[in-house]
């Protein structure tokens, strides 16, 4: 047996490599440079921390997020592998005992952050090691052209100036041809390795909806079937984050609210409690959640429509890394794209503000779109794929079935042209409801034809109405989002025209009242997982560490299938290495002898 091999099973607990992870430890073992596209969960910190143990000096791996570099190093600490970071955060005597630790060869992994290259004392400090290689993780971040460039990432060409024959290994799950090329431009890789794995993540099923009024009733139907489960919710601005928390609250479901306003402190404990499973869920806006090293995420949740494919793609990436089934909910409406729109238009006109307007429209096209959406991201990311068949709402539903709304629509133009084309959507659909409000009777439009004329649909149903004539630019939305008719707009009611919507977008959002359906399935009871669940947690708080680290939800699975009877048979359970085994193994071999 190989190095790699024996560690890869002794330390790692796998029987083999999955995709493209032993050409990747083969090329970095050989010295070479490379470059891997891998969507996350795929496996990629195994592509260069494996070659760190077989390799004699050091590492040094570049990350972008402290949180993510301390979870990698408590994870790398179960399985024995010594590593340590130097940040920002630590004392100088801690850093200085860091580099000492570095000098006297007792790490294989040294985390830092980019920015920590650009002094000359350090770069000059990295000299004196005997470096293995680099790694650049979250590697897009270097390119201007990625959806999360970041200034210091650009200063990483320095590496290639600084150490000419130390090999580099770029890592990212989300790159188009563009931002490859430029990230090989940027970092000067030398006749790198090329690795791009298939975009597609099979364990993930993927809906898309329209936004019924704020989504809420949508959300909670969905949430029901994912009791117990960890997931994150994405909303646009702060306050929706902590407003659909308390929300969740009340209906018995443990979330927090996370965006980059809130006090450090706060940040760090919803992060740590999201970690440990004290938490189910955590609405954030996309300040959480790049590089989490949490596998047991079953559920990522967009409450608006995100600015780009790329964004999408990596936030819903978040769910099953563990390879489990795993599901993604999108809910939006016109208004998220006018408000994109109008977040892009406030920057100065240049090339950015072109290509993000064209990334947006390609968003907004995947999201109303009815092909795949497997083969929808593919296609964005250069890759070919067939259609998913049963893992997107699009390939199980089919085409979807159309309604005649046009005497809606001109019902809802007329109420536009009527109350003076000088408010938004909101109010106009409350004249046609008839609502008893205040600022109806201020503007005395209490006494306009059209009002009360709409009585017979809902709030929701009159709203996705408003966002289907937006879509079709019969409405214009102005500043502070007032609605106007649109030449189009006017057409419709002088001629009559035929306007139609999706069926799906005026039906009725009720939760479900189902029992919660169990995402992790298997033959095994669901009561036996749960015991060994049980018991992970109580180890990992004893341990101080996430329950996910001590083993992941598909190695208790296999663990719930097989219940191993001896040292054996448990190292025959995938994720199960020596050090794991040594540490935790017999707690879980007797209970296993009970529940057998």
């Amino acid at each position: 047996m190989t190095e790699p091999y024996r560690i890869l099973q002794s330390v790692f607990g796998h029987h083999s490599f999955r995709a493209y992870q032993e050409e990747a430890v083969n090329a970095i073992l050989a010295q070479k440079d490379i470059m891997m596209i891998l969507p996350t969960g795929a496996g990629k910190s195994l592509c260069y921390q494996l070659p760190s143990l077989v390799m004699e000096g050091i590492s040094v791996v570049i990350s972008p997020l402290l949180a993510l570099m301390h979870d990698q190093i408590t994870a790398l600490s179960t399985f024995g592998i010594k590593a340590s970071m130097i940040s920002s955060m630590q004392s100088p005597s801690e850093i200085q005992e860091t580099m000492q630790a570095c000098r006297k060869g007792e790490l294989k992994l040294l985390y830092v952050a980019p920015e920590r290259l650009k002094g000359e004392s350090f770069l000059n400090f990295l000299q004196t090691l005997p470096l293995n290689f680099f790694v650049i993780d979250e590697a897009h971040c270097v390119s201007e052209w990625g959806h999360e460039f970041r200034e210091d990432y650009r200063q990483l060409f320095r590496l290639k100036l600084y150490f000419p024959q130390t090999p580099i290994a770029a890592f990212t799950a989300t790159a188009t041809k563009i931002v490859e090329h430029d990230i090989l431009h940027q970092l000067s890789l030398s006749n790198p390795l090329i690795i791009r794995a298939k975009v597609e993540r099979d364990n993930l099923v993927i809906k898309a909806d329209y936004r019924n009024a704020n989504g809420r009733e949508q959300l909670l139907a969905f949430l029901s079937g994912f009791e117990k489960e960890s997931g994150i919710i994405y909303t646009l601005s702060r306050k929706d984050t902590e407003s659909l928390a308390l929300f969740l609250g009340t209906h018995k479901i443990l979330a927090r609210a996370y965006h980059a306003g809130l006090p450090t402190e706060e940040k760090n404990e919803t992060f740590r409690a999201f970690l440990n499973d004290e938490i189910q869920v955590v609405v954030a806006t996309i300040a959480f959640g790049m590089g989490i090293d949490k596998s047991n995420i079953r559920f990522v949740v967009h409450m608006s429509l995100p600015k780009t494919i790329e964004n999408y793609y990596q936030e819903i990436g978040r769910a099953g890394r563990d390879g489990l089934p795993s599901s993604t909910l999108l809910l939006f409406s016109n208004s998220d794209i006018v408000e994109h729109k109008r977040r892009i238009g406030e920057q100065p006109t240049s090339e950015y503000q072109k290509v993000a307007y064209e990334k947006l429209e390609a968003m907004a096209k995947f999201a109303t779109s009815q092909v795949c959406r497997h083969q929808q991201i593919a296609n964005y990311f250069d890759d070919t794929i067939n259609p998913c068949v049963t893992r997107c709402d699009n390939c199980v539903d089919g085409e979807k079935e159309s309604v005649d709304i046009s005497h809606e629509a001109l019902k809802l133009l007329s109420s536009v042209y009527r109350t003076g084309q000088r408010f938004g959507l909101q109010y106009v659909v409350d004249v046609l409801m008839g609502a008893n409000s205040e600022k109806i009777e201020q503007n005395g439009h209490q006494s306009l034809s059209v009002f009360g004329i709409g009585s017979d649909k809902t709030k929701a149903q009159w709203l996705s109405i408003g966002d289907r004539l937006m879509e079709l630019e019969a409405l214009k939305v102005g500043e502070y989002r007032v609605i106007s008719l649109s030449e189009f707009g006017a057409q419709i009611i002088k001629q009559r025209l035929h306007v139609s919507i999706h069926a799906k977008r005026l039906e009725e959002h009720k939760r479900a009242s189902k029992k919660a359906k169990q995402v992790v399935t298997g033959t095994f009871e669901l009561s036996t997982f749960e015991r060994l669940r049980t018991l992970r947690s109580e180890i990992a708080k004893e341990n101080g560490i996430p329950p996910y680290v001590v083993f992941s939800d598909k190695t208790l699975k296999e663990m719930a299938e097989k219940l191993p009877h001896d040292k054996e048979a448990m190292l025959d359970i995938s994720g199960v290495g020596e050090v794991k085994f040594e540490r935790y193994g017999e707690a879980f071999l007797e209970l296993c002898a009970k529940l057998a």
